[in-house]
This record gives C-alpha cells, structure tokens and sequence, in this order.
C-alpha cells in the first residue's frame, strides 16, 4: 500500500481526468508510476553501462562492426551495387505520371 500527498493543483487535474475517461484516480497513478519505472530503469541501466565504459570494463562497437557480425554489411546483401538495366526499366513513367505497368494491372482487374 502506497500513500502519496499531492499539490491541490494535481488533485484536481487527476480528478478532471478520472471524471471524463471513467477511470479512477488510483488507475492514472497507478500506470504513471509503471510508465517512469520504466524510464529511471533504463536511464540507471544506460548510466551503469556508461561507467563501465569508461572505466574499461564494457566495450563498444561500431554500426560496421556490428552489420558484419550479423552479416549485414554491403558486400553480403549487395547494398550499392546497381540494379540490372531490365530491372530499373520495369516501371516506365507516362505523360500523365501512371505507369504503364500501373495501367495493365488496373485493365487486368477490371
């Protein structure tokens, strides 16, 4: 069981809020409590992990270092290199900005 004094202004905005949502003023405190946890949680856990850094007991890595130990790096998914020409040409522009590609399909549902 917790008991928390708040300022007359929170009070009223808290009940303001509760009145129009059909919630309870426990039910706000209550998922506001579970929403910062969260947030000092993981900015303990980041200022934790910084000192370890810095004192030599964590290490970092680079987005390269980390794309090529997940295999994801330029050379294994092919990123930059060009399309074959047929593959570029597929989808010709019109005057009027359709496509002819984006015309069949259109005549072939209809």
């Amino acid at each position: 069981m917790l008991a928390i004094r708040l300022s007359p202004e929170i009070e009223k905005r808290l009940e303001r809020l509760a009145k129009r949502t059909g919630r309870t003023k426990t039910w706000y405190a209550r998922e506001a409590i579970l929403n910062y946890i969260g947030d000092l949680e993981d900015a303990f856990l980041a200022e934790r992990e910084l000192t370890a850094i810095r004192e030599g007991h964590s290490r970092t890595y680079t987005l390269e270092e980390v794309e090529r130990s997940f295999g994801l790096d330029d050379h294994s998914v092919g990123i930059g290199k060009k399309e074959p020409r047929q593959t570029r040409r597929t989808e010709r522009s019109t005057a009027n900005g359709i496509s002819s590609r984006t015309r069949l399909k259109a005549r072939r549902s209809a």
